[in-house]
């Protein structure tokens, strides 16, 4: 091994010829082994004789990989066909080293076995064989002690390393102490400490309850000094907006945003506290996650009894208010294309222009009456015409075709009477995951649509708020904002939001949500700094959004540590790595919060599920988050609005975010949750949004 960096320290040399000469021996057993396959039964039939003497006379440590083979062996003669070699392009991803009796052994760690005893090969699958259970369980330097097949094993751990074999090239060592990289010109780096590639040194940086802000101004008055010492300057200077004038706080992911905005209630309570009293102020959010935030960062604002809704417990809690019913039997996931057909500003412009003054204002004549918009192909044409590209025409037979379903009854499906309330086995419905599902079902997408027609024609019953706050504003439909509008005794609303961050095609700009809200002429205040991010992240979340991003460039509020960047040929490999990182860092810095943040949830829970080792790993579900210290497994959707001292990426990978807005929109919400240090991994094609 020639190394054209002679500056490469001693010790990360010897681990490179090492891992080099053993990727050597790989690659030449498999060459050997695949010279001698396509044999004939009566060569497998000798081979496993062999094997048989073999094993009379091996050490004890290799009798567990010998038995293997015989019975793969026995598995071939009776299958008539030979198991595959691992693959040459990465044969392995892992090294164990162990000593057992001053006798040092290799085993490499792949997705399929093989051996070759005479050359010091022992390729074994990682799924199944028992040896993996030490590299899983131990540690570099620790005393082991395992049960395997035949024999009790016992010995220390002399070395545990990660490697990346990418195309058949050696790219990537991991140790315990250092990193070990491959750069394009062929020359090899060793990274150690914190450039980058390891987690540390950021318990606590995220947001706390009773922690808004960031320590900026300082004022005489002791009034604003109670409520907003904790503001910069310019986030201090929104809450000079009167009480009776409508405010948009604008700013990117870590300004503040919701910062001022829970601040400007405890300002007007503090100011006018009959006018302003908890009871009748209001804070809604998207997300289950945020909402419980929210509510924890009031409670030392003295705001506690401010209500603290997501924007579907909003909507639900409106209809049952305005309608005096239960809201009906509703679909949470509607098709895609019809939940985005419904909440597009296209839709709320056209059926608004169409709803006679007349007409019914009770639940049962809207539902029929929006039916029949909703299966009027006339007017579904006129609503993709009006969104001008942002809907395509397969919504149109999509929304009719779903609606058409859920106004059928059950009979009408072929499930009637008793048979529809029938449970089967595993507890659900004899209708569930039927047409009959849907039967005499609304989507949640629905109740906001409601309430909009009957408050046009008949306004909304009940008490009206003093003040309202709707924070990630971006997320919220026009017709939701119509009806929160309607709620209010006057114009006294905050409305904060980032349109970098939508996450939905609901978004119209600002101007049509402040008219639909009824808040036109709001004063606007655009918040300049990010004391979330630091440097680094801030620079890869804008460099994410691409074209999308605002002119104006968000100043980082510190420097930071770099982003890691860490791609891998395969998911497995960025598994292996990411949860050994997870778990060190975990037992190193117990008070830190740490978010896992994966695209979608059925890979968060696959994530997790791989979770075992790492202390207090919590799956996150629902925006269902506890804010305590440890380990949140969660997706992208979940996190909006949310901090973490650390934030790791896993799946950063072309499949994940390809080149698209959305894509762009909800990798930028992932990375920009990290206060201290951000990780980003892929597997197989990194992202094209992610910068070289």
């Amino acid at each position: 091994m020639k190394f054209e960096d002679e500056a490469l320290p001693a010790d990360a040399r010897a681990v490179l010829e090492e891992e080099e000469a053993l990727f050597e021996r790989v690659l030449n057993a498999l060459n050997r082994k695949k010279a001698r396959q396509g044999r004939d039964p009566a060569e497998l039939t000798a081979r496993l004789v062999e094997l048989r003497d073999l094993a009379a006379s091996a050490a004890s440590f290799d009798l567990p990989t010998i038995f293997q083979e015989m019975n793969m062996i026995r598995a071939l003669l009776e299958r008539s066909d030979e198991a595959p070699l691992p693959d040459k392009s990465t044969p392995y991803f892992a090294h164990l080293r162990l000593e057992e009796n001053g006798k040092l052994t290799d085993y490499c760690l792949g997705r399929a076995s093989f051996f070759e005893t005479s050359s010091g090969v022992r390729i074994v699958d990682w799924r199944y064989a028992p040896i993996a259970r030490i590299f899983y369980r131990y540690r570099e330097g620790d005393l082991f002690e395992e049960q395997l097949p035949g024999r009790f094993a016992e010995g220390v751990v002399a070395a545990r390393r990660i490697v990346v074999i990418h195309k058949g090239e050696l790219t990537r060592v991991v140790t315990p102490a250092f990193t070990l990289i491959k750069q394009r010109d062929g020359q090899w780096v060793s990274q150690r400490g914190a450039v980058g590639a390891a987690l540390g040194g950021g318990a606590g940086t995220a947001t706390r309850a009773g922690s808004l802000g960031v320590g900026d101004l300082a004022t005489d008055r002791s009034r604003q000094a109670d409520v907003s010492a904790l503001l910069d300057r310019e986030q201090f200077e929104a809450l000079s907006s009167s009480a009776d004038k409508p405010l948009l706080v604008l700013g990117s992911a870590g300004s503040g945003k919701t910062t001022v905005a829970l601040h400007r209630l405890a300002s007007l309570n503090f100011e006018a506290p009959q006018r302003f009293q908890p009871h009748r102020m209001q804070v809604v959010v998207p997300e289950p996650g945020l909402a419980k935030l929210s509510h924890r960062l009031l409670e030392p604002l003295q705001l506690g009894s401010v209500q603290v809704q997501t924007l579907d417990g909003w909507s639900k809690l409106s209809f049952q208010k305005a309608f005096g019913i239960p809201p009906p039997k509703l679909c949470e996931e509607a098709p895609p294309l019809v939940t985005s057909l419904k909440r597009h500003p296209a839709f709320y412009f056209e059926l608004r222009e169409r709803l006679r003054e007349e007409g019914p204002r009770q639940f049962a004549g809207l539902r029929r009456e929006l039916v029949e918009f909703l299966t009027d192909r006339d007017f579904l044409q006129a609503v993709v015409a009006r969104a001008q590209g942002g809907l395509p025409t397969t919504a149109i037979a999509s929304t009719m075709q779903h609606t058409m379903r859920q106004v059928a009854t059950l009979t009408e499906v072929g499930l009637a009477g008793d048979e529809a309330e029938v449970q089967t086995l595993d507890g659900r419905g004899l209708a569930d995951d039927t047409p009959a599902a849907l039967a005499g079902s609304v989507d949640v997408e629905d109740l906001p649509i409601f309430l909009m027609m009957r408050a046009l024609r008949a306004g909304l019953p009940g008490e009206k708020l003093a003040h309202l706050v709707v924070d990630e504003a971006e997320d919220i439909s026009l017709a939701e904002l119509f009806v929160m509008g309607e709620t209010l005794s006057g114009r006294s609303v905050t409305l904060a939001g980032d349109d970098a961050q939508q996450t939905f095609s609901s978004f119209a700009g600002w101007d049509d949500a402040l008219e639909a809200l009824g808040a036109r002429g709001a004063a606007r205040c655009r918040l300049q700094v990010s004391y979330r991010c630091p440097k680094p992240i801030a620079e890869l979340a804008r460099a994410v959004l691409g074209p999308l991003a605002p002119e104006e460039v968000t100043q980082a509020g510190r420097d930071g540590l770099p982003v890691g960047r860490f791609d891998f040929p395969d998911e497995a490999q960025a598994n292996l790595f990411l949860i050994e990182a997870l778990r060190e860092l975990a037992e190193r810095e117990p008070q830190a919060s740490i978010g896992v943040i994966l695209r979608t949830p059925e890979a968060a829970k696959a994530f997790h599920a791989l979770c075992e080792e790492v202390p207090r790993a919590r799956l996150v579900n629902n925006g269902d988050f506890s804010f305590a210290a440890g380990v949140d497994v969660t997706d992208v959707g979940a996190v909006k609005g949310l901090e973490f001292d650390y934030v790791v990426v896993p799946d950063a990978s072309a499949a994940c975010y390809p080149k698209t807005d959305e894509a762009r929109r909800l990798l930028h919400v992932a990375v920009s949750r990290a206060s201290h240090q951000l990780w980003v991994a892929s597997a197989g094609v990194p992202s094209p949004l992610l910068p070289a």
